[in-house]
């Protein structure tokens, strides 16, 4: 393959700038693919912690999530840290809380006795 077949343009010949634009442009790519991974962890844990709570599926999960961001008007990657930290903490803002409680209100079930109590949010 000849240097001419690598330009970025038909006609021109390959420059070292070009290189290091290419190499940024990369280097930049794969930035947001890091941060992009991550916010996706995130929320799939975010989710996780509502299906454990709630005891519904990943899809009753992800609209829970979706609900309460916007609800609360607050950043879904943030409402998915909030929740984690919860999980962790038992410490979760009143907003958070109240949404969530009335986000999983219709797929309450039935009381189980006191050996199978799900986590209560308080």
């Amino acid at each position: 393959m000849s240097v001419q077949a690598n330009a970025s343009k038909p006609g021109s010949t390959w420059q070292p700038e070009d290189a290091a634009q290419h190499v940024a442009e990369l280097k930049d790519e794969n930035a947001q693919l890091r941060n992009a991974v991550h916010a996706h962890a995130v929320i799939d844990q975010a989710i996780g912690v509502i299906l454990a709570v709630g005891e519904l599926t990943p899809d009753q999960g992800w609209d829970v999530l979706r609900e309460i961001s916007q609800r609360t008007n607050i950043k879904l990657r943030h409402v998915a840290e909030l929740l984690i930290e919860w999980a962790r903490t038992g410490n979760v803002c009143a907003d958070i809380r109240t949404e969530l409680n009335r986000q999983l209100a219709p797929y309450a079930r039935e009381p189980r006795s006191a050996n199978q109590n799900r986590r209560h949010l308080t």
